[in-house]
């Protein structure tokens, strides 16, 4: 993806003004706090309980990090924009075509505040977005189900909600750790220019299948 010029927003909550920044970089990010609620609570952890991590993540190439930020640079929410692991499946669809929404989360004490949706709106607001398939994979063992005080279901029903409006739709697949919960959920946003090759070539994948690097002793194109 190219480079995403950095954008702000402002806006007012019950609990005081929030500015969500997108495309940080790493000097801007050291320069902030990250909210002690980023911890490991009885039954949760968060995902990211150190501003190192977001640091690292923002040199990654293409990388969208979005803040959610308070007076005194505090840190009370973030997501997260990068490509997937070389492990996974989904970079065998090609170079930089699958996209992973990594994160999205606000500290315990400013939620409800319409928080979360700002900044997924905010992370997949990207220019080359219309060139990739843009995902994101529900573990249920991640969510903070304590904290929110929801079922496992009313927290995937609460994921889904929150993703659909940025063109994200459910879709089924036979990846592991995917099927391992029923409650797992595993959403896609389809960019407009994706091409039918490449749409046909996902719906393979989905299931742990390529058929076209078979032909070619499993060096696709």
């Amino acid at each position: 993806m190219s480079k995403n010029p950095a954008k702000e927003i402002f806006f007012a909550t019950p609990k005081g003004d929030v500015r969500i920044r997108a495309s940080c970089k790493p000097q801007q990010i050291r320069r902030y706090i990250l909210d002690s609620q980023f911890s490991t609570h009885s039954q949760y952890k968060s995902l990211y309980t150190r501003r190192d991590t977001l640091e690292e993540i923002a040199q990654q190439p293409d990388t969208n990090v979005v803040l959610a930020l308070i007076e005194a640079n505090t840190i009370i929410g973030f997501g997260v924009l990068a490509y997937p692991e070389p492990g996974e499946r989904w970079p065998e669809l090609g170079p930089q075509i699958m996209v992973e929404v990594k994160a999205i989360e606000v500290a315990r004490p400013w939620r409800s505040a319409k928080i979360a949706s700002s900044i997924l709106k905010m992370v997949v607001d990207h220019p080359q977005i219309e060139d990739k398939i843009a995902y994101m994979v529900g573990y249920s063992w991640t969510w903070d189900l304590e904290g929110t005080k929801k079922t496992a279901q009313e927290y995937r029903s609460m994921l889904i909600r929150l993703f659909e409006p940025q063109g994200f739709q459910e879709y089924q697949t036979n990846e592991p750790n995917i099927c391992l919960k029923s409650e797992n959920v595993f959403m896609c946003r389809i960019g407009k220019n994706i091409s039918e090759v490449i749409l046909n070539r996902f719906k393979w994948l989905r299931f742990g299948l390529s058929p076209w690097t078979w032909a070619d002793g499993g060096h696709g194109t």
